[in-house]
């Protein structure tokens, strides 16, 4: 009987569902309940605070709440102090956040206890990368929210709404910076006319604690000031620069700075005049210094001329450790080569002890389905932070050691390419938006569990306003084991999943060259330097496979302090997930399964696609609990995701059988492409 009551009142529930409008992501409008709110501040960012309380609380009804800013010794910067009835901290933006969370456990369900919220990172950035026409370079989500098509600099009703939108949800997780362009960049960026569009997104912004950067072109003196050269130890570099950052400053006096992609790839650097990655930072280091600004140098650099390119980052920054002024931050990926599926984490982590370092993620999915798959990276993310380097002993996290705990450091940073355009949703796939967030959560607390961010996240995303229906409580159960639960499950081991059927065992950098998606592991044109190519990485050949990074190899495992150094140096104790980027094992290598490598390889492909076929079948049991319009759009894109899973295990499998000359596991399903068709028709990336 009890069964038949909530099956009935589950589908009369059901039926009221709405439309969502992907757009608000996890703010969604609810019934808000009552509230009174003392503040006696009453500037923009506290007259924020008070407002999001009043719309969106779901506490007893008619409670007072008090914003209170004082000083407190057990707050840094921006943190706050929670209690049930107030919010307490030494800055407005520390109020702001506070009612943030204060909304969030409410609507999730977590307890409202007192105690202290101090964020980990001082700076808690974005990195748009944004053309000034509009386009985004990696981007799957349509073109930008701060430059458009026509390259129209005009700033509209939409501009300042999607802006003031675009705001709230950064400082919703405690992002508070934001890069406006592409590390690519276009010196345009820093002329009059983009200054000041700039200006006027940085006034939108305020309020809500966003500070905005710039990428720079470091030639900007040469090809935007006119000046013979962009050395920086040139008299004219210097003053040229020097007069640029007060012209930006005087527009926008809380400027945070610039991010500098230099001497990498083909973009200009110091390096072009016999100069250091210290010296470039240290010239706009001093440039921006007396203001408060910071500079980010990117650690992204590697040449033709290396024979491991994952060793060239350590190499050209190990040796200028201390001599980079206390404004610079030195930006390192999450791994050696470039935001690949799984990486073990960079060896310049901990390494650099006397300089400023900033883990840089990307939200953006470029080597991970771009915003076709379902691919959660709070999992990569919180693998990687909590390695451990064992740079000052065990307990050495990657995240100890970019956060101030270990190493004092004027200022800590993180950064994460973001994944967001003009699309309603934001982010091109309704899940993608879970990544933005789990962003802003692990930068605010490093420690997080993604098993408690991705809780977070659904139920603020997926939840139905029940606010005043007499079925809330029932429904929150049914909708917890029905929804919650394999929804969950399902995000956090989608990237494990992903791993699988692309580059399982530390395969890695193995992917089409035709933007990134899709299988390519026999890619390589005449002339095309090496290391841009899948081959260089992988090295197939009839003895075995894998990139040989041992002390018989490249060495690049001697950049990793001990025990890591052995522990990855040998065959037997190297982690399986890292087995194929340290080394290369013959075909015949039995694996602690008690398969060969082969089969390992055949199987973890195969395990891939199982995988995400089960996510199809979760998504398609909750359709009852999802309104129509996302459940039929992620629904469509996770039968892309299984069709492209199939062909990179056809295409993976097929290939590397080449080399292997063994049989594909008969338990494996049989691929349903042939070679020679996936590589003349290349994969083409699904809209």
């Amino acid at each position: 009987m009890k069964a038949i009551v909530v099956n009935f009142l589950l589908l009369f529930f059901i039926t009221g569902i709405c439309a969502q409008d992907s757009h608000q992501l996890w703010l969604r409008k609810k019934t808000a309940i009552p509230v009174n709110v003392i503040c006696t501040n009453k500037s923009a960012t506290a007259t924020i605070a008070i407002k999001e309380l009043q719309q969106g609380w779901q506490g007893k009804r008619g409670a007072n709440i008090s914003l209170l800013i004082k000083k407190d010794k057990a707050l840094k910067a921006d943190g706050f102090r929670l209690t049930q009835s107030s919010v307490e901290a030494n800055t407005e933006l520390g109020i702001l956040y506070g009612a943030f969370e204060l909304l969030r456990r409410q609507q999730t369900g977590q307890p409202i206890t007192e105690g202290i919220s101090n964020p980990s990172y001082e700076i808690r950035i974005l990195n748009h990368w944004d053309n000034p026409n509009g386009s985004i370079e990696r981007g799957y989500a349509g073109s930008s929210i701060f430059w458009h098509k026509d390259s129209s600099l005009i700033v509209t009703d939409n501009d300042k709404m999607l802006w003031l939108e675009y705001a709230r949800a950064n400082a919703s997780v405690g992002i508070n910076a934001t890069v406006l362009n592409n590390v690519n960049a276009s010196p345009l960026m820093l002329s009059a006319a983009y200054l000041d569009r700039v200006k006027a997104i940085a006034d939108i912004f305020r309020p809500y604690g966003i500070k905005v950067y710039l990428s720079i072109k470091f030639s900007s003196p040469a090809l935007l000031g006119g000046l013979k050269t962009a050395d920086p130890l040139d008299t004219k570099v210097i003053e040229w620069w020097k007069e640029k950052a007060r012209e930006i400053y005087s527009l926008i006096p809380d400027f945070g700075g610039f991010l500098v992609k230099a001497s990498s790839e083909g973009q200009p650097g110091p390096q072009d005049y016999g100069r250091t990655h210290a010296d470039g930072a240290n010239l706009l280091a001093d440039a921006v210094g007396k203001y408060g600004g910071i500079i980010m140098w990117r650690a992204f650099v590697y040449s033709p001329n290396d024979k491991d390119r994952a060793k060239q980052a350590y190499n050209e920054f190990i040796n200028l450790d201390g001599k980079f002024h206390d404004n610079v931050i030195i930006q390192v990926k999450n791994g050696p080569i470039d935001f690949q599926p799984r990486e073990p984490f960079s060896p310049l982590f901990g390494a650099l002890k006397q300089t400023s370092v900033m883990p840089e993620f990307q939200i953006t999915q470029e080597y991970l389905g771009h915003a076709e798959h379902l691919v959660f990276l709070s999992t990569m993310w919180e693998e990687c932070l909590q390695s451990d380097t064992y740079q000052q002993g065990p307990g050495s996290t990657v995240a100890r050691c970019t956060d101030g705990s270990i190493y004092l450091q004027k200022h800590s940073a993180i950064a994460g390419v973001a994944n967001i355009g003009l699309d309603t949703n934001w982010c091109g796939h309704d899940f993608a938006q879970a990544n933005w967030y789990a962003f802003g959560r692990l930068a605010w607390n490093n420690s997080l569990s993604s098993d408690q961010i991705a809780d977070e996240w659904i139920k603020q995303t997926f939840y139905p306003d029940v606010t005043e229906t007499k079925i809330s409580a029932l429904y929150s159960s049914e909708w917890q084991v029905n929804f919650l639960a394999p929804v969950k499950q399902m995000m956090l081991e989608s990237r494990e999943a992903a791993v699988n059927y692309m580059m399982p065992l530390g395969f890695h950098h193995i992917m089409s060259a035709n933007e990134h998606y899709g299988p390519g592991p026999w890619w390589a044109p005449a002339r095309m330097r090496a290391d841009w190519t899948p081959p260089y990485y992988h090295q197939a050949d009839s003895a075995g496979v894998g990139f040989n990074r041992t002390n018989t190899g490249s060495n690049a495992v001697s950049q990793y302090r001990e025990p890591l150094a052995s522990q990855f140096n040998s065959v037997n104790d190297c982690p399986e997930i890292y087995l194929l980027w340290f080394h290369h094992l013959p075909w015949t290598y039995k694996m602690k399964s008690g398969k060969t490598l082969w089969e390992e390889i055949c199987y973890h492909y195969d395990k891939g696609i199982k995988q995400v076929r089960q996510f199809q079948k979760i998504w398609d049991k909750v359709q009852p609990y999802v309104d129509k319009e996302r459940f039929l759009s992620v629904q469509r894109k996770l039968r892309n995701q299984t069709s492209n899973a199939v062909l990179w295990k056809d295409a993976c499998l097929l290939y590397f059988q080449q080399f292997s000359h063994m049989p594909i596991p008969y338990e494996i399903e049989r691929p349903v492409s042939n070679l020679d068709e996936i590589i003349s028709n290349d994969m083409r990336r699904r809209r």
